[in-house]
């Protein structure tokens, strides 16, 4: 399979977790840039490559050049990058491509549909990799590169990848916060989250085969305001009141 020459410009959870995936599948990271000198060391020392934190210092004849930062820096960063015929890609579910058209005369979006770390290392084979780009050798280059670390490559329009993206942060997002929450209700009462870990488990396990909405369990899918007010009083925090009443209703609404 091709291997590829490549830039990464951020260094922080998705690029680092895309750069070892990269370098496991045999590419090569050749640089990695950030504003921030130290985090571009860190990352390179991982990736045993070079790092800069100036655009001027940019190494200019990498393959694929892959923006990997916060979504309302894209579009500075991009002003930044003249790279010519060189692939660029970001890595944003809610960007659209042409954010970086005026980068390249090759551009696209290589998003990985998955929460990421800098201390726990993604296993992306069943990741799905989102992919787009503006012309049809820049979508071959971004599939065979895509292929390289997963099996679950999908081609996916921007309006298509805001969609999936909102949906992400509902099942991904949201729910962690949820998770969070139980935390800090459980250990105001000196408990721990351990305890619910069997039970988030398989939470996640039926609806791998089944649609969530025919899984839903619980007081409000039950109708049981007894125990529902119990809950509510219960709350001392009034933020965790109106969430519960909140998603209370919107559950009640799904009867």
């Amino acid at each position: 399979m091709q291997k590829y020459n490549i830039v990464l410009i951020g260094a922080g959870n998705v690029a680092t977790q895309l750069g070892l995936a990269l370098i496991q599948a045999k590419h090569t990271i050749h640089q990695v840039y950030s504003k921030h000198a130290s985090s571009a060391s860190e990352l390179a020392k991982k990736l045993k490559c070079s790092f800069t934190n100036s655009f001027d210092e940019l190494a200019p004849n990498a393959d694929i050049y892959i923006i990997s930062v916060k979504d309302d820096a894209i579009t500075g960063v991009a002003g930044h990058l003249q790279l010519k015929n060189k692939i660029v890609v970001h890595t944003s579910g809610s960007i659209y491509m042409d954010t970086i058209k005026k980068c390249s005369k090759n551009y696209g979006v290589f998003y990985p549909l998955q929460t990421f770390s800098k201390t726990k290392k993604a296993d992306l084979k069943n990741v799905p990799i989102c992919i787009e780009a503006n012309n049809k050798n820049t979508f071959k280059t971004l599939t065979i590169l895509a292929k390289s670390i997963s099996n679950n490559v999908n081609k996916i329009s921007s309006e298509q990848r805001a969609t999936i993206h909102l949906a992400a942060v509902f099942a991904c997002n949201f729910t962690n916060h949820f998770y969070a929450i139980a935390d800090d209700i459980l250990k105001s009462n000196k408990l721990s989250f351990d305890i619910l870990k069997p039970l988030i488990a398989e939470t996640a396990a039926k609806i791998q085969n089944n649609p969530p909405c025919e899984m839903q369990t619980g007081p409000a899918i039950r109708g049981d305001k007894k125990t529902m007010n119990k809950h509510l009083k219960m709350l001392s925090d009034d933020n965790y009141k109106q969430l519960y009443k909140l998603v209370s209703d919107s559950i009640e609404s799904e009867k």
